[in-house]
């Protein structure tokens, strides 16, 4: 008999009918950081979770990706799944080649089940340091699972939230291959671009020609909410100054918001106001992601 799992009463189901943005996608667009949530009875939510979300299903994440107008995903384990990469595996299974994937691993993954999950389309493993979201984790461990999946070609991404960056660092200067930070490295738009916290990120690019980051999540940035003004000058900035090695993706279907509801279609159109050209467009929804998970 399959588990009955309850939505917790404060989580925020996904937007049931976003509007069809203004903002019209370059031909092969990726969106390049999304989830799939179960469903519950077919995939379990971890026993070690630290929410349980609402049901968001592969069908649901692909006809939403058809109605924004874009081409590929790259669907990114979530916490509520923990290691468990079943749902992840089964979505990328279904899609072929128009989505790739981002797992969650513990050290005792084996080498048969690393190789099985390359041949469904993960690419790289998730490393999250978001404490509200998972129990820590030693950094030798995520360093002995950095070394391991080098020998696949993958790359690392990590969550993190902007006051941790500092102690973060020499860590993330540690990691082996290319690294991609979520969600900007989730900065204070209260405190603005030229604030030292996130001109500390900056610096970190700069120095570090293997780390890349998402220009995503303005949902969960914004104090003024949308069409978050006050979080375009942070992912323009980043766009303009490290225009290879930046993606966007919706975050669908946006877990523990507590906000409000994302329209997936305003998000979109938040897209030319960070990248403000055809080429810089291109280089965000097409070439960056298609080198990182496609080549």
């Amino acid at each position: 008999m399959s588990e009955k799992f309850v939505m917790d009463d404060d989580y925020l189901p996904f937007h049931p009918n976003p509007k069809k943005p203004d903002f019209v996608p370059p031909m092969g667009a990726v969106d390049a950081h999304c989830h799939v949530f179960g469903p519950g009875d077919a995939f379990p939510y971890a026993p070690e979770r630290k929410y349980t979300p609402c049901d968001a299903s592969k069908d649901q994440l692909f006809a939403l990706r058809d109605y924004l107008g874009f081409e590929r995903n790259v669907i990114v384990q979530a916490s509520c799944h923990g290691k468990n990469n079943d749902a992840l595996v089964d979505a990328l299974r279904t899609a072929g080649d128009l989505a790739r994937g981002v797992a969650v691993v513990s050290p005792d993954v084996t080498d048969e089940e690393l190789k099985e999950m390359d041949d469904a389309g993960v690419r790289a493993v998730r490393f999250n340091f978001v404490k509200r979201l998972v129990d820590a984790t030693p950094k030798d461990v995520f360093l002995g699972i950095a070394e391991r999946i080098q020998r696949l070609g993958w790359h690392i991404v990590v969550y993190f939230e902007a006051p941790d960056l500092e102690d973060l660092t020499p860590f993330l200067k540690t990691l082996p291959g290319i690294v991609v930070v979520d969600h900007m490295g989730r900065p204070d738009v209260t405190k603005g671009v030229d604030h030292e916290d996130f001109q500390r990120f900056i610096a970190l690019m700069d120095e570090s020609e293997n780390i890349w980051t998402k220009v995503s999540c303005p949902e969960r940035l914004t104090i003024s909410g949308p069409p978050y003004d006050d979080v375009t000058a942070f992912g323009k900035t980043l766009v303009e100054r490290f225009s290879d090695r930046v993606l966007w993706g919706t975050d669908w279907p946006h877990p523990n918001m507590k906000s409000h509801v994302p329209d997936e279609g305003v998000l979109v159109d938040v897209i030319p106001r960070i990248a403000v050209t055809t080429e810089l467009q291109t280089k965000l929804l097409v070439d960056n992601p298609m080198k990182l998970y496609w080549s």
